[in-house]
């Protein structure tokens, strides 16, 4: 097993490290270190739980020099306002021994703060996509020292509809840089990306999205709908000692609400949320108090599933099945972190017994179906989602054209409207036409006596 001695690295960090506690590398810090270094292009596919985060950041802080310049020379950009907080941590840590300054910049919260902070400088940038494309258009940012980008969960930002901004961003670069990209997934998208604007890239391969983490336990229940699992729960939630720290992940903000709003009759003193709704401020007092231990069970949304380092995880329970399975591989990555195990507890209906088997497929791996204890009831009550929906056979909410008659066609005709451009001025001045003289009365009258 190799150790952090054996790298080349600067006595500041070789000194940040010692207080961290840190001797040995992951796989992905150790392959990618000497590749970072190196100045290439670099594209790391790794599982998360891995140290994605050390491993682009001990090369590119071994090889920052001291500069008192304005401008930022990195830039990391990550998908949530969460991630950009806990890299400005990771990163203060690491160059605790070192001059480095690092401003993490997100949406939600006032940008003229955030204006006034780069104007002070900075080494390097840590930013939402959006939020740094805007103070890049507001010309508060200025990406003309930039030597180093990182996008990291780069597959995130794209399923999150960040192309846009990426690419824009790409074209405001120095031509001359180095690019590091980390993922979980190598999805078509991000292959295209990395076509499209890197050259001579090197990748890092250290587990194949779906693989199965070793040192955790899968378990699935099959549950008849929101009300028998929030029974489950219930049941399972007593043990305080055994769910000491527990990670619930449902599908959607309405889902998420309602299942704290169920929760917190039984487990209120011990019950946080988080999604995408709440305050900036709110969420990350969650993250603390879970993080912490002052809450024993947080309730959120695929918000969470990624990049976020939170500590001691007992279980991860999948209120419902994700829709994409490699979700289920990120959301389960929370627990079983630094090599200690962990349990994840899928439950799932028989409308998603299909998402299930995709997951299984996707894993070539078997979870294993425990059975419904006796003490959980068993209800019929369903939510609303849950409840079927009449559909109107006779009167459809789309009509094909051929069904329409005669006057449906005419009236269409004689309402359609014709862009003929220019301003709407044109037709007031046809309509009330424009007088001839500039109020000469007599005009028309000379040469008649």
């Amino acid at each position: 097993m190799s150790l952090f001695t054996d790298f080349k690295i600067s006595t500041p960090l070789r000194n940040a490290l010692e207080d961290l506690g840190l001797e040995n590398p992951t796989p992905v810090q150790e392959q990618a270190f000497p590749v970072v270094m190196s100045g290439k292009d670099v594209v790391g596919i790794a599982q998360t739980g891995t140290g994605k985060t050390f491993a682009y950041l001990l090369p590119i802080l071994n090889s920052l020099p001291f500069s008192k310049e304005k401008h930022p020379r990195v830039l990391i950009m990550v998908p949530t306002r969460e991630l950009v907080v806990q890299v400005v941590e990771e990163t203060e840590k690491l160059g605790k021994y070192a001059s480095v300054r690092v401003l993490g910049v997100y949406g939600g919260t006032n940008m003229n703060r955030q204006k006034e902070a780069l104007a002070e400088g900075t080494d390097i940038v840590v930013s939402t996509p959006a939020r740094l494309y805007d103070l890049v258009l507001a010309r508060a940012l200025q990406l003309k020292s930039v030597k180093k980008l990182v996008i990291d969960e780069v597959d995130v930002m794209l399923d999150l509809g960040f192309r846009f901004q990426l690419t824009n961003i790409f074209e405001l670069l120095p031509t001359r840089r180095q690019n590091i990209m980390f993922s979980a997934t190598m999805t078509d998208d991000v292959d295209t990306l990395i076509h499209d604007f890197f050259t001579g890239v090197e990748k890092i391969s250290i587990a194949v999205s779906g693989t199965p983490l070793e040192n955790i336990k899968q378990l699935s229940y099959a549950v008849p709908n929101f009300y028998t699992k929030v029974n489950l729960l219930v049941h399972l939630l007593q043990d305080s000692e055994a769910y000491h720290k527990v990670l619930i992940f449902v599908s959607n903000k309405r889902s998420a609400d309602l299942l704290f709003r169920e929760l917190s009759e039984f487990f209120s003193e011990e019950l946080c949320i988080i999604h995408s709704n709440k305050t900036q401020n709110y969420r990350l007092r969650s993250i603390q108090q879970f993080d912490s231990g002052k809450n024993r069970i947080l309730v959120t949304t695929d918000v969470m599933a990624r990049g976020l380092d939170l500590t001691e995880i007992s279980h991860v329970i999948n209120f419902d099945v994700p829709r994409y399975p490699e979700n289920y591989m990120h959301r389960i990555g929370r627990t079983g972190r630094a090599e200690k195990e962990g349990t994840s507890i899928l439950l799932f209906s028989d409308k998603e017994k299909e998402d299930k088997d995709a997951i299984e497929q996707l894993m070539s791996y078997q979870i294993e179906v425990l059975n419904l204890p006796e003490e959980v009831k068993v209800v019929t009550q369903l939510t609303y989602d849950e409840q079927p929906k009449h559909i109107e056979h006779d009167n459809p909410l789309k009509i094909n054209e051929e069904e329409r008659g005669a006057g449906f066609h005419e009236k269409s005709e004689k309402n359609r409207k014709v862009n003929q451009g220019g301003s709407y001025r044109r037709i007031i001045e046809k309509k009330y036409k424009k007088p001839k003289t500039r109020g000469d009365k007599n005009f028309g009258k000379r040469g008649k006596k």
